[in-house]
């Protein structure tokens, strides 16, 4: 077989791309393009584990499978043009990269605070650079740390922080609670309580206005003028999609790269997007386009994507049906775990509790575990536990119900 598949993009979805391209038939060339001069490497313990220092960077390496040995990776570069209608991909180094089909896995880069006051001292946390940096700054005695942003990535670094024994750490967030966005009220009260119980500190319902310091970090100013002493700021205030080089092809990139139900971009049949990246439509669902920053989503979009790409190439006639992920994400924080199957957030404005007491670790009551469900049109859409293993258990029990469940818009 001749031809050339190109995968822009080294992490997880691009790893998972070229070995479902494999596993899909495809025998040709396939070329991995990847900015960080890494093998791909499993990104969520870099806020816990990694950081924490409980386990070795060189621990998060995946071993791609045999079928994939003879994929060519070109690291440390990067994809920085596409011109479609010509089947190429630029790089970074000059070079031009030919393609008879196309992987977009491009993913994310954290989003950045554009506020007045010095750089040093500012970290993010996604990639085993950012990890690094930030471990050394952690280990300093009596470091003072703001966490900016209270989702998933701030809550587990302010819990991983106050695990190795910080000065002190405060979480700021503009809402609330935390994690209100994606899980609700209910929870996020339940998640403050615990957090505080465990030595974080918040400053809710406020922003960051700017920094304070001449070489380095000193201070964190919030919107409402209140000056929080800090060594170490870590921003986790949302992602931006990299998607810039695919720019001026006619192309829908408001947020990520859009794309139909069978994961082709634009209307291109030859071009594919993968990973948290792609914005697409879920027929579990409502069918709109969304972004899905879950650990499970570069293997499943890696194998919906791989068997619509071949079967193009080879020119046979096999659709794949549209693609119905069910979303699954964990996050331990602490000595707890957030464990969640569906869709949560689609069924906010109907949260019932499903097993133990929303308001343990208050008034004298047990700190236990509890079992959130989310409904849509008195459906449900979305179950999230809180707690220990038989949380996470009880959660895993509605996977089925879920699976079964025909599509919301059927």
């Amino acid at each position: 077989m001749t031809g050339r598949i190109v995968v822009a993009g080294g992490s997880m979805g691009g790893l998972r791309a070229a070995e479902q391209l494999r596993a899909a038939g495809w025998t040709g060339a396939v070329t991995v393009v990847g900015e960080e001069p890494h093998m791909p490497y499993n990104r969520p313990p870099l806020s816990k584990e990694v950081l924490a220092g409980r386990a070795p960077f060189e621990s998060l390496a995946f071993t791609p499978k045999a079928a994939a040995a003879d994929v060519e990776w070109r690291l440390g570069t990067k994809a920085v043009g596409a011109r479609l209608d010509e089947r190429t991909v630029t790089l970074d180094d000059g070079s031009t990269l030919p393609y008879d089909g196309l992987v977009v896995a491009t993913g994310m880069r954290p989003r950045r605070l554009r506020c007045p006051g010095p750089l040093p001292g500012r970290h993010t946390v996604r990639t085993l650079a950012d990890a690094r940096g930030l471990r050394d700054e952690l280990t300093r005695p009596g470091v003072r740390v703001v966490v900016v942003g209270a989702g998933f990535i701030g809550c587990e670094v302010a819990a991983t922080a106050v695990g190795l024994g910080v000065g002190e750490v405060t979480v700021v967030d503009p809402l609330p609670l935390p994690m209100a966005g994606p899980l609700g009220d209910l929870l996020g009260r339940a998640l403050l309580r615990r957090h505080e119980r465990r030595g974080v500190r918040f400053a809710l319902g406020t922003g960051v206005a700017g920094f304070e310091g001449t070489d380095r970090v000193t201070g964190v100013v919030l919107s409402d003028g209140t000056v929080l002493p800090a060594d170490v700021v870590v921003e986790s205030v949302g992602s931006v999609a990299n998607v810039e080089w695919l720019q001026d092809n006619g192309l829908d990139l408001t947020d990520g790269v859009l794309t139909c139900a069978r994961l082709r971009v634009g209307g291109r049949p030859e071009v594919v997007a993968v990973g948290d990246v792609a914005r697409f439509p879920n027929a579990r669902y409502d069918g709109v386009p969304r972004r899905v920053e879950h650990w499970s989503i570069p293997t499943d979009t890696a194998r919906h994507a791989a068997k619509a790409l071949v079967g193009h190439l080879l020119g046979e006639e096999r659709e794949p049906a549209p693609f119905a992920p069910l979303p699954t994400f964990w996050s331990d924080q602490h000595d707890f775990r957030l464990q969640s199957f569906g869709a949560p957030v689609l069924g906010l404005g109907d949260v019932r509790v499903l097993d133990g007491d929303p308001d343990g670790d208050t008034d004298g009551r047990p700190e236990g575990d509890l079992l959130v469900g989310y409904h849509h049109t008195d459906r449900l859409v979305g179950v999230v536990a809180l707690g220990g293993q038989a949380a996470a258990l009880g959660a895993a029990r509605y996977r089925a119900q879920l699976l079964q469940q025909p599509a919301l818009t059927a």
